[in-house]
């Protein structure tokens, strides 16, 4: 039984080893073209943190679009050509800031939509003040001596 939970631990300890690996990248040679390959990596979205640039992303998927970018970019590509390939194989949504088209009216028109929603949906549950309820003849009374300066008391 010992054996056993011997070898899981061991087993444990060494699939969390394999994560702990880095993979060294290397960056390109001439250093124009690498700095225009790390402008448009900050320009590129990671799909699988979804909210972060594949240059500041440590997912393998960001690390193999990196070295894409760089690969592009060191056969002469232009930040462009490489924009419009990796837009042609994922979408609009790779780019951190889609460009404004028919496409993507939406996009770009949901957050004042949404905003729209929530202000219509607030005005709507407000509740009117309630009416006041009536005086009765000796409260209005009562008012009417108060207005007229009349209190009752003899100086």
């Amino acid at each position: 039984m010992i054996r056993l939970i011997a070898a899981f631990m061991l087993s444990l300890l060494l699939a969390f080893a394999v994560h702990a690996v880095a993979v060294d990248e290397k960056p390109l040679e001439d250093p124009v073209k690498e700095a225009m390959a790390r402008d448009l990596m900050k320009e590129i979205r990671c799909l699988v943190c979804q909210n972060q640039s594949i240059e500041d992303s440590n997912a393998d998927l960001a690390r193999d679009l990196r070295q894409v970018v760089r690969e592009r970019i060191a056969l002469g590509d232009t930040p462009a050509n490489v924009r419009s390939y990796l837009v042609d194989r994922y979408g609009d949504w790779v780019l951190l800031e889609p460009p404004v088209k028919k496409s993507t009216y939406f996009l770009w028109a949901s957050p004042f939509i949404f905003l729209a929603f929530v202000l219509y949906f607030v005005l709507r549950s407000r509740k009117p003040a309630p009416k006041p309820a009536p005086l009765s003849e000796e409260e209005q009374a009562e008012l009417e001596k108060l207005l007229h300066g009349d209190t009752g008391s003899e100086r």
